[in-house]
């Protein structure tokens, strides 16, 4: 009996050994070893190396078959975390693609306004919160315009309160907003949280009412214009600036070099002008003289308190009084509904405020809205 079959048969019939040590095969002389053909020689080269076997005890040499283990599992969640975790990062970096891609067309999708319901008398809030500029928000012209419009076509709307919570921005945005604000129909009332003031307080003082808390920052009546001059920073660093222009005076404005008195004067000139059209808002919007104007005229804002001694505000109220106030001018009676005009969201709004949501249907939705509004390019 050879060796293997030994063993196998060792194996088989572990509680009966034989009573005789196996027979050992002869060995044949290394020189007189038979060739072994060609391809069985190719097959022994493929198949797999033997896992050494354990002995068995008691018998030299014999060996059982190791049991072949199940596969582990842990290899196939490591795997699918790393799948999971790098179509994480290609949806962030997919997000943050279109978002970008998505700024330009920022302006457009925010001028319309989603529509509202309205079922019978209805006060229309629009919040002015941010820095008056051209972001085609509601704290610029073309998006105040457009949610003045939308009260301006609604019939149930009987009138508008503006929550005003801003320090100011651009004079010209400023200007134009409160042009709107006057020339509407229907009823106008602010409502001034914790900040009314420049800019902000110029379009403010159109509304046929202005409330304030006690605490609200109001007022700061006045322009301001910055140029800076780093001309001697450039000196201390070794920087030297020359600038090529078709006018002495086109490059006042860079700050490589100081101004001259001819230039300091055109400027305070300019924010002289810009804040006696300023002054005269406010007078016609709030019925004062424009002395008296003038004299509040110190850009330092006032606390709600002096500002309706001072005539700048009307009345110490919340938002709810505000909204009452414009049911009472518009002529809603008692019972009214208030609803929240806004612009409408764009894709990259969605995208944005995916950190604050927890809903999977959110993100979905924001998806196919990115994917059907064209910002998307495929």
């Amino acid at each position: 009996m050879r060796q293997d079959d030994w063993q196998q048969h060792a194996w088989q019939q572990p509680q009966q050994p034989q009573p005789q040590a196996p027979q050992q095969p002869q060995q044949a002389p290394q020189q007189q070893a038979p060739q072994q053909p060609q391809s069985q020689a190719h097959q022994a080269q493929q198949q797999p190396p033997v896992q050494p076997q354990q002995p068995v005890a008691g018998y030299p040499g014999a060996a059982y078959a190791v049991p072949q283990q199940q596969p582990r599992r842990g290899w196939i969640v490591a795997l699918v975390a790393v799948i999971l975790l790098f179509i994480a990062l290609m949806f962030g970096m997919f997000s943050c693609s279109n978002a970008f891609s998505g700024v330009t067309s920022l302006g457009t999708s925010l001028e319309s306004s989603s529509p509202v319901a309205t079922t019978g008398p209805t006060i229309a809030v629009i919040n002015l919160s941010g820095t008056i500029q051209y972001d085609g928000s509601a704290c610029s012209p073309e998006g105040l315009k457009a949610l003045l419009d939308e009260a301006e076509e609604d019939p149930d709307i009987k009138a508008v309160v503006l929550r005003v919570d801003s320090g100011g921005g651009t004079a010209t945005a400023g200007e134009e907003m409160a042009a709107y604000v006057k020339d509407f129909s229907k009823p106008v009332v602010v409502s001034s949280a914790s900040m009314n003031a420049s800019a902000a307080y110029e379009i403010s003082s159109q509304a046929d009412w202005i409330y304030t808390a006690k605490s609200t920052a109001i007022g700061s009546i006045g322009t301001a214009m910055q140029v800076t001059d780093l001309s001697g920073l450039y000196e201390k660093l070794g920087i030297d600036i020359e600038n090529i222009t078709s006018a002495e005076s086109k490059d006042s404005s860079y700050g490589t070099r100081p101004l001259t008195d001819e230039e300091r004067a055109s400027y305070q000139h300019t924010v002289d002008q810009i804040n006696e059209t300023f002054l005269e808002t406010v007078a016609e919007g709030r019925g004062m003289d424009i002395e008296d104007v003038r004299a509040l005229a110190t850009g330092l804002t006032f606390t709600g308190i002096d500002a309706v001694e001072n005539g700048l505000a009307d009345e110490l109220g919340t938002l709810e009084d505000a909204c009452a106030k414009a049911a009472e001018l518009g002529g809603a009676g008692e019972s009214y509904d208030v609803v929240t005009l806004e612009e409408e969201s764009s894709a990259l709004d969605d995208l944005l405020s995916w950190e604050n949501s927890s809903d999977e249907s959110d993100v979905l939705e924001a998806l196919k809205e990115l994917d059907t509004d064209g910002s998307i390019v495929k």
